[in-house]
């Protein structure tokens, strides 16, 4: 299994990146992990709805670049699914029993996912109907998929 997480933008915090390199190790007992920062578009106050379209597709085109063809994607949106851990840990191993053998997690900018990246995605997934900044979203996604890896070999860590 691989799992391959894609977001926008790159992490610039010292402290993001000790957590997300923190994940990752932990992950590394478990599965292939790699992450993928793309470039993203420089946001501008008072974006007209053009504009962040514009802002929007060229991100998608970045991001769709990275996708394998045989990946199941997530891509992690307001509107998607809301799991718990449990159940984020049985979707996951779902797939693993189905034969998928490469996940890929998407996680986009500021100005949220163009509608190709949504269409490519197998599963809209939802944490939350609240907004966060992208860098503490990925620290909070390679957390979850860590407790799914504990939750799916019944060791402790889950509560």
């Amino acid at each position: 299994m691989k799992i391959t997480i894609i977001t926008v933008g790159k992490l610039k915090e010292k402290y993001w990146k000790q957590a997300v390199d923190e994940y990752v190790k932990r992950l590394g007992a478990y599965t292939k992990m790699e992450v993928i920062e793309v470039q993203d578009e420089k946001d501008m106050d008072n974006m007209s709805e053009k504009d962040i379209e514009i802002a929007q597709k060229k991100e998608a085109e970045r991001i769709l670049a990275k996708i394998k063809d045989d990946s199941y994607v997530y891509t992690l949106e307001i509107l998607g699914k809301q799991l718990d851990s449990v159940e984020l840990s049985q979707h996951i191993e779902n797939n693993m029993n189905m034969g998928k053998s490469h996940l890929t997690f998407i996680i986009g900018g500021s100005n949220g996912l163009h509608d190709s990246v949504s269409a490519r995605s197998n599963y809209k997934l939802s944490f939350s109907k609240m907004t966060f900044p992208h860098q503490m979203m990925k620290v909070i996604l390679l957390e979850q998929v860590y407790r799914a890896y504990r939750i799916m070999k019944n060791q402790s860590y889950h509560k």
